[in-house]
């Protein structure tokens, strides 16, 4: 199951294969250099131990699949392709069949609206097998006077609020590696199968992708692969460094810079464009279509007056980079009940307002990073059903950000795909 990609056998074109991939030394550049947003293990003998069993373990995913990958997002930078990157805020260890197979509907609806109405083929990148890890604003969580580490992901401690859940345990990010390889193994499984084995649509061809947060995590699963003889993360298609950890000169960047997967960068409303350009420095010098994408999460309230500088001073570079919105994290607010949420409207006017920035510089939008799920939850307010504060207790169930749900997720890709069609489409062509 590792050496196929995740993707309908229609779909497949012809790949030179690759000798397996082994694994490689525990020398990445990132290594000797500080790094934000680390659990601060207690227990060092422990870590060490898991490092070496993340070092000896399969990869998860394979450089060829990485490669296509790149291939289609360099689609995505051109203008010729958009992208639909979605899933959950924060995954769970737990792999349902149910869930995944709700997901991978949903994803593949809004991937069929978006091509149907702008003729621009869709690539179909999941936040899946491998979002176990979070960044968190406060080291710490104060609750009656009681302090305690802050929940950082399945991959490091539990929700519960006591003292043993809170504690980072490495021994986590095993559970999380074995996790990921039955969440993959499952969507391979319906993306390969035929439409009598599945309860809905599947997309015919589907990557994965998380935040590279947990270095201990993903340097360990780093290959060489014998074929190129270059570094590859084997942990997901597609990694990402979040606004927390961009700092071109840390520990995250200089990891992403030294594996050959596609990378992306979250860009929040604090980016400068000497920055932006610091970053294609460090994580794309050949300026290669396909290598890197750039997130936008800025809040409906800024997108407008912040992006364009960034996009004009990129262009001007001549980098060749992919734009992407994340309209979700720029517009979280706290309810009255204490709930953390986002509402439709805003959701869809910082997605309006990125694509209004590039349609007038004549750059392309291209495309939409959601937290989202299949499910019919009540995490988000506003869209077709009208949810309000109300009933955010009813079924709110993310282990931390709120997340659009089915119905939500449907309509916002109809709408995205209504204000794309006003442009005229490039020619529909991944080549």
């Amino acid at each position: 199951m590792h050496t196929s990609p995740v993707r309908h056998p229609a779909a497949q074109r012809p790949v030179a294969q690759r000798p397996v991939v082994q694994r490689s030394a525990d020398q990445h550049p990132a290594v000797r250099r500080p790094a934000a947003q680390q659990p601060g293990w207690p227990d060092t003998e422990a870590l060490r131990t898991v490092k070496h069993r993340l070092a000896a373990s399969l990869p998860l995913v394979m450089p060829r699949e990485s490669d296509l990958l790149k291939h289609r997002l360099a689609a995505v930078a051109e203008g010729r392709a958009m992208l639909l990157q979605g899933g959950d805020c924060a995954e769970t260890l737990d792999t349902s069949l149910s869930v995944m197979e709700n997901r991978l509907d949903t994803l593949s609806r809004m991937a069929a609206a978006l091509s149907g109405r702008t003729a621009l083929p869709v690539v179909v990148l999941a936040r899946m097998a491998g979002q176990y890890a979070k960044p968190r604003s406060s080291a710490v969580e104060v609750r009656d006077g009681v302090t305690l580490p802050s929940y950082r992901g399945e991959s490091v401690n539990g929700q519960e609020f006591t003292a043993a859940a809170r504690t980072p345990d490495p021994y986590r990010m095993l559970r999380a590696h074995e996790a990921a390889a039955a969440t993959l193994n499952l969507a391979r499984a319906l993306v390969g199968g035929s439409p009598t084995t599945t309860r809905g649509q599947v997309p015919e061809e589907l990557f994965v992708s998380h935040e590279a947060l947990l270095l201990d995590y993903e340097t360990p699963l780093t290959r060489i692969d014998p074929y190129s003889r270059r570094p590859y993360a084997g942990s997901g298609h597609l990694l990402w460094a979040g606004e927390r950890t961009r700092d071109p000169d840390g520990a995250h960047i200089a990891y992403l810079a030294g594996i050959r997967n596609p990378v992306a960068v979250k860009v929040g409303p604090t980016a400068e464009p000497d920055e932006l350009l610091a970053l294609i420095e460090r994580l794309d010098p050949d300026q290669e279509p396909g290598r890197l994408t750039f997130v936008v999460r800025m809040g409906a309230a800024v997108v407008r007056e912040n992006l364009p500088l960034l996009v004009e001073k990129v262009a001007a570079s001549g980098a060749r980079v992919g734009w992407v919105t994340d309209p979700m994290h720029g517009n979280t607010y706290t309810a009255p009940s204490g709930h953390k949420t986002r509402g439709f409207d805003a959701v869809l006017d910082e997605i309006t307002g990125f694509f209004d920035v590039h349609h007038a510089l004549g750059t392309h939008p291209g495309g939409i990073h959601l937290e989202m799920t299949g499910e019919d939850v009540t995490e988000c307010v506003g869209g077709p059903a009208g949810i309000g504060h109300d009933d955010l207790t009813s079924r709110y169930e993310s282990a931390c950000d709120p997340r659009l749900n089915r119905e939500q997720s449907l309509e916002l890709a109809q709408r995205v795909a209504e204000i794309t069609a006003t442009r005229r489409a490039p020619a529909a062509t991944w080549r």
